[in-house]
């Protein structure tokens, strides 16, 4: 499998490509991380109201303790203590509440700040990276055989390839290339290694007829 392309530039759009979205990834990682922090500096006023509602909770749960020890009316002392005990709790509990609210809307916050954006760019860079692997990996195994299927190539460039760039071939390429001549199968098999930023092995390498036959005399 082929991850990269064999000419420089080719390759250094791709480096550069895979790197921008790493750099990408991080940016908004970073980005969440510094809204998750700010967003939870909000919880501390409700953590302020949960310590108060707290104090005043076991103030108050003392003072009845202490009014419930007095003779005869202990009792009705320790009633009022009470009911502050427990509004204090409530406002405890409202505090904590208002920090777990806070809390989960700074996680959400984070996590689309990175799902929106990352996978925005990965939507476009995945298969524009994957294509080209798998495009590029048959086009090695084709031209890497012990007998180099340079034909098939040279019939993908006759198909797909841009008329500028037929035309840009040597006149005559078409019918040498249907009459079967090597030299033409192996112009027409570059121009589509070509396109994919790969080069061809070279001719002496290849066992397929892709070089030039020998001439007479």
């Amino acid at each position: 499998m082929r991850l990269y392309a064999s000419r420089p530039d080719r390759r250094l759009g791709q480096v550069l490509a895979d790197v921008g979205l790493l750099a990408w990834i991080v940016l908004w990682v970073v980005v969440a991380r510094v809204v998750h922090g700010a967003v939870l500096v909000l919880a501390e006023p409700g953590q302020a109201v949960e310590d108060l509602g707290s104090s005043v909770a076991d103030s108050m749960g003392s003072a009845a303790s202490a009014a419930e020890d007095v003779p005869v009316v202990g009792d009705e002392l320790s009633a009022p203590f009470d009911a502050l005990g427990n509004a204090a709790g409530s406002v405890s509990g409202a505090g904590q509440a208002a920090q777990d609210a806070v809390g989960t809307l700074a996680t959400v916050l984070a996590v689309v700040l990175v799902v929106l954006p990352v996978g925005w760019l990965l939507a476009r860079w995945l298969p524009w990276r994957v294509g080209w692997v798998r495009e590029a990996s048959a086009a090695a195994r084709l031209a890497g055989r012990a007998e180099p299927d340079l034909e098939l190539l040279a019939a993908r460039a006759v198909a797909t390839a841009p008329l500028s760039r037929l035309a840009a071939l040597p006149p005559g390429t078409g019918a040498a290339w249907r009459a079967g001549d090597p030299a033409a199968v192996r112009a027409l098999a570059a121009l589509e290694a070509g396109r994919l930023g790969l080069r061809l092995p070279a001719p002496d390498a290849a066992g397929s007829g892709a070089s030039a036959p020998p001439r007479s005399g």
